[in-house]
């Protein structure tokens, strides 16, 4: 079961990201007010160019907000947030072990508790075996597991995800999932998901934003009624799990159209 709630993890305020450049300005995302609870799993889903990377990456810290205020409850928790993209972005020339202690070592962490953690997390995300090879000598699955042990042996307040599994064929895709519930559940990590599919955030979130086409703004937020822990492959086969896919869709078609038509103007 997955740990219980703490309150508050993270609180945005009218959030806006505008870009500006000699071809004039862009907004990103407007005016998004969202609130996500310490150990939730929370799923963002939208069209194409909405601005759901571009939230993740002010999060992360990679970019700076032009509007609004982040205020992150991190009492008790480290404060850094870690970050797996869609491509796992390990160090082709360092193993598994190295990749995975990377953070650790930059970080000024003793040796003897870098060991603990580094063990701890391969252990994780069942990669002790593979410990010693290197980015080439594994499937896509085994380099997404490894940039998630990567993360995860950082102890970071929040787990922010860019569609980390967008590239995996469908059957690494469903095992990657049910792994990165499973870690979830054991860990009680506040995990924010990026993804474009709306089954994979029924399947794996607690709640589901749905963003608008260009500005992103919320459009919703949908509480997914199925109960932890969760049998994905049982679940997807459910009826109500079709249902609850369909009225979605019927929320978001109308912004993925938009989207479409503005690409193609």
């Amino acid at each position: 079961m997955i740990a219980p709630r703490r309150g508050a993890a993270l609180e945005i305020k009218g959030l806006r990201k505008e870009y500006v450049s000699g071809q004039g300005s862009v907004v990103a995302i407007d005016n998004v007010d969202l609130r996500v609870e310490a150990g939730e799993f929370l799923c963002i889903v939208g069209p194409s160019g909405c601005g759901k990377s571009t939230l993740l990456r002010i999060l992360a810290g990679l970019d700076t907000q032009t509007g609004g205020t982040i205020k992150v409850h991190a009492e008790g928790w480290a404060v850094e947030n870690a970050m797996v993209f869609q491509e796992s972005g390990l160090f082709p020339w360092m193993d598994v072990e190295t990749n995975v202690r990377f953070g650790l070592e930059t970080g000024g962490v003793p040796r003897a508790e870098a060991d603990r953690r580094v063990e701890a997390a391969l252990k994780l995300v069942g990669l002790v075996r593979f410990r010693k090879h290197y980015p080439h000598q594994l499937s896509g699955g085994m380099r997404q597991r490894s940039a998630i042990a990567r993360a995860f042996v950082t102890e970071p307040a929040m787990l922010l995800m860019d569609e980390p599994f967008a590239a995996l064929d469908a059957q690494n895709r469903v095992i990657l999932q049910t792994e990165l519930v499973r870690l979830w559940e054991q860990t009680g990590k506040t995990v924010i998901y990026v993804t474009h599919s709306i089954e994979e955030a029924l399947l794996m979130g607690d709640r589901t934003v749905l963003m608008t086409a260009q500005p992103g703004r919320i459009k919703r937020i949908i509480d997914v009624p199925f109960p932890h822990p969760r049998d994905l492959m049982k679940l997807s086969a459910s009826a109500e799990f079709g249902a609850l896919k369909l009225d979605i869709w019927r929320v978001l078609e109308e912004e993925v159209m938009r989207a479409r038509a503005e690409m193609e103007l």
